[in-house]
């Protein structure tokens, strides 16, 4: 089914959607940190039978502009696709940063159909108390390295990509100034989110979501992580899962489904993120709520 590209352009930070069309009730997908809406491509098409299916650059990525990293603006840019697009109570699913941006918007809307998560709970760079099973002195080194390696990244985003790696990317993924070719989002942004408190930890806002909601976390490594950094991600993830299943426990309506993939699981397994959509409001319960 061909889709169909909308600029909002009326607002302080344009936007750029994809209305992918479909029948049923609406769904928005939000893409993660360094993404654009291209991630949700081999989705999108997996839902359209059972949902009306957008997606969106959020703000700093892709084709939409650039504005500063608050979550209240996000949540705004959130709202202001689903007016222009006349989507009635939209399903928000979000990867990794968008699952993050997804939860501040169960928050705003108690009442609403829900939400799913697709790992954006926590950051890697978070508190050494939420990994787990790892010794003090073993942590402090493993983090340390981490924070190099983000470092490093961070180093590399403020400078002009190199001609190979810029065409290793969609063009959507640029942006091209005199003095070269720049990944988005661009350095100033990808930092403001890096040191966010709620991006580093978002697990403990999960207590306050009244309406369905869906947490899908992966149970495996992103391949060919270095060093010694995948030894810090199995911790990480049991920290994750330890805390979130308290906050779950007494709460019917929101429910945790682990995955075998890792974090890039939108990428690897995308008929199984469409079934977890599909069966959401079975899931969750949700359709005994509306």
């Amino acid at each position: 089914m061909p889709h169909r590209e909308v600029i909002i352009d009326d607002r302080p930070v344009r936007l750029a959607v994809r209305d992918h069309g479909g029948s049923g009730s609406p769904v928005l997908l939000l893409h993660g940190l360094g993404g654009t809406l291209l991630h949700w491509d081999a989705v999108a098409p997996l839902l359209t039978g059972a949902h009306r299916v957008v997606t969106m650059d959020l703000r700093g990525h892709g084709l939409s502009g650039d504005g500063p990293w608050d979550w209240e603006a996000v949540l705004d840019d959130v709202q202001a696709v689903i007016d222009r697009l006349g989507l009635d109570a939209p399903l928000v699913v979000g990867h990794s940063l968008g699952g993050m941006v997804a939860v501040r918007w169960a928050l705003r809307h108690p009442d609403g159909p829900g939400i799913v998560n697709l790992d954006g709970l926590r950051s890697a760079e978070t508190a050494p108390h939420h990994y787990t099973g790892i010794p003090h002195d073993e942590l402090t080194a493993l983090l340390a390295e981490l924070k190099a390696l983000f470092d490093a990244q961070a180093e590399a985003m403020a400078r002009p990509l190199p001609e190979t790696h810029a065409a290793m990317l969609p063009q959507r993924a640029l942006r091209t100034t005199g003095e070269g070719v720049y990944v988005r989002p661009d350095a100033a942004l990808a930092e403001r989110i890096r040191y966010d408190p709620y991006f580093q930890d978002g697990v403990a806002a999960v207590a306050g979501v009244r309406c369905p909601a869906l947490f899908v976390l992966a149970t495996e490594n992103l391949p060919g992580l270095p060093g010694r950094v995948g030894d810090l991600m199995p911790a990480l993830r049991a920290g994750t899962r330890r805390d979130l299943l308290a906050l779950t426990a007494d709460r019917p309506h929101l429910r945790v489904l682990e995955l075998a993939g890792s974090h890039n699981m939108v990428a690897e397994q995308p008929d199984q993120i469409a079934r977890a959509v599909l069966g959401f409001r079975t899931e969750t319960g949700a359709g005994s709520r509306r």
